[in-house]
């Protein structure tokens, strides 16, 4: 269908058009790929390209269906895979040098399960270093760039599979999100991004950055998308030891019955305010009267916690960072560096480890050793997990009162690329709104709410539901971007200058 541009279909109208046999999967991957080759210098959203192993993997899903196979929902749909996550014989360096060249023997339990849907993955994508960062400035590869501005960044530390999506590289693509890394670079792009609650999506195969913290999940380019990959990779799984085991909620119809009626809706006082762009709380507030008009009851909620989860989550994460970072020595795979038989081992750890990470991820490993260190563990990693239990207790108490809590996903729209990579502080502040979702362990979806009116650029619509109850998510997320939809005449991103 030469007359169709298929890597700008969502991936559920990539989906129709494979099922009614009116195009292949070597069709769509070959224009995905084509895509990709065309323009992702220019954006840089992916480390490697997997052409061979992409297009191979269409034939198979092609055969299937001549065959009469019975495929899953996304079978033959193309994907993008963040690099922190393995794949079997393909390049994952988690943005690091101290991993260039290393190719794992084994599949992540979501790579596993994302080739058993007969999901296409077109490569790896760019992230900052280990995931350590809001704004992909931190890969050891080279920033990638925001779709919408060249000059912006696109939030971090998934902002190469946010990127893709929003560039049209890839319809679907996987994210981690451990302080809001799939959901600020959603929010910063114009896309949906979802993190499942945690333990609900296997975290064997995700390179650990923080492991009481990480979680997997779907971005896409609409609520159903997502709700089709998040469906898709979810369940439980015995090789991780945080796996719920729970039957996953309906998240397909949650995101296709898309009604509010009757839900109780509750605005976090502490995500707003001081502090957020003007152009974010208005777009913000205009979605909140969207949903109140659909027959929601908007509720004020205060979660008096929040305000130190900043601090704590900046100790959690660089403590456990600086445990799982360990195992990164150049002993046993990745990078080695001075091993010329005259120093000893412990020399060429130390010189391994030194050219081999770069200056956030040695700046969180020195903060976490340090809050962990004798005479300093119960001051400041016992101080935040003190913090940590008070902010679920905020949770539990709102989540008594509403349904779902709401709040803008970042503070701002993307930042110019350079503009915070000096300030560390500044850069930590992006993940203000996000971050007592990770440290609670409750599931959160960002959407696009519509552009910023001073700069133009895409805000994002924060929802927050209780942990298993992510079906909720959806239901809130559908019934507000079809009103968007109504409004706009389509997809947000559809204004993302052509290229």
């Amino acid at each position: 269908m030469s007359d169709l541009d298929l890597t700008r279909l969502t991936a559920s109208q990539i989906s129709e058009l494979l099922v009614s046999r009116v195009v292949s999967s070597r069709e769509v991957t070959t224009a995905h790929l084509d895509r990709i080759a065309a323009i992702d210098a220019d954006i840089h959203a992916f480390l490697h390209v997997d052409t061979e192993g992409a297009l191979a993997t269409a034939d198979a899903i092609d055969g299937a269906r001549a065959a009469g196979a019975e495929l899953g929902p996304l079978a033959g749909v193309p994907l993008a895979l963040k690099d922190v996550l393995t794949m079997k014989d393909i390049p994952t360096t988690c943005g690091s040098r101290i991993l260039e060249g290393w190719r794992p023997p084994y599949d992540a339990t979501v790579t596993r399960r994302l080739r058993e849907a007969g999901i296409v993955i077109l490569g790896k994508t760019n992230m900052d270093e280990f995931a350590m960062g809001s704004s992909t400035e931190h890969s050891a590869y080279g920033p990638t760039r925001n779709p919408w501005d060249l000059d912006r960044i696109p939030g971090g530390s998934g902002g190469g599979s946010a990127a893709a999506i929003a560039s049209f590289e890839a319809p679907l693509a996987i994210g981690t999100d451990t302080g809001g890394s799939i959901r600020q670079p959603a929010a910063v792009t114009g896309t949906v991004g979802v993190k499942p609650t945690y333990g609900a999506v296997s975290r064997y195969g995700l390179v650990a950055l923080a492991s009481s913290l990480d979680q997997a999940g779907p971005c896409a380019r609409t609520v159903l998308d997502a709700a089709l990959l998040h469906d898709a990779i979810a369940g439980f799984d015995p090789r991780d030891s945080t796996s719920l085991q729970q039957p996953v909620p309906d998240v397909v119809a949650a995101a296709k019955r898309g009604d509010v009626a009757g839900m109780r809706i509750g605005l976090v006082t502490e995500l707003g305010g001081e502090g957020y762009q003007p152009g974010v709380r208005q777009r913000f507030a205009e979605s909140v009267a969207i949903l109140e008009k659909l027959g929601a009851e908007i509720v004020e909620v205060s979660c008096p916690s929040f305000d130190y989860a900043l601090a704590a989550y900046y100790l959690i994460l660089p403590s456990e960072a600086s445990s799982n970072l360990a195992r990164f020595d150049g002993i046993r795979y990745g990078q080695r560096v001075g091993d010329d038989g005259t120093r000893s081992v412990e020399e060429v750890m130390s010189l391994t480890r030194e050219a081999g990470f770069g200056p956030e991820v040695k700046r969180r490993i020195m903060l976490g050793t340090y809050a962990l260190s004798s005479g300093y563990y119960d001051a400041y990693y016992g101080s935040a997990q003190k913090v940590r239990t008070l902010i679920q207790r905020d949770f539990a108490a709102a989540f008594a009162q509403v349904d779902v809590l709401i709040s803008p996903t970042a503070p701002t729209t993307a930042f110019r690329l350079g503009e915070k990579l000096d300030d560390p502080l500044a850069m930590y502040l992006n993940d203000v709104a996000t971050i007592p979702v990770n440290l609670a362990g409750n599931a959160a979806m960002s959407l696009p709410v519509g552009l910023a009116p001073e700069d133009g650029l895409p805000v994002g619509m924060q929802i927050i539901a209780p942990a298993m109850a992510d079906d909720r998510l959806y239901r809130v997320g559908g019934a507000l971007e079809q009103a968007l939809f109504d409004r706009w005449g389509g997809l947000l991103i559809e204004e993302v200058p052509a290229r």
